[in-house]
């Protein structure tokens, strides 16, 4: 498990509301970690490793994107 799933984890088990998944926002760490990804395949590219460790933090951005949108409609309706 990384480091960012272990982040969702921990966020989703403190018990959230909408406006919780609403404005969430991934770690500093979190964010600096993948800009350094992100920078590092552009010019010398990843590791194997590392190529795995982005993708896995694109597929949980793709998911908690899709889960703040569902929030911001839930909140919309009250």
């Amino acid at each position: 498990m990384t480091k960012a799933h272990q982040e969702i984890i921990e966020f989703v088990a403190g018990g959230v509301t909408s406006a919780d998944v609403a404005s969430f926002k991934p770690s500093a760490k979190a964010r600096k970690r993948v800009t350094g990804l992100i920078a590092k395949e552009k010019t010398i590219g990843l590791m194997p490793e590392e190529k795995r460790e982005l993708d896995e933090y694109m597929q949980l951005e793709h998911l908690m994107r899709l889960a703040k949108a569902r929030a911001r409609q839930l909140l919309s309706r009250e």
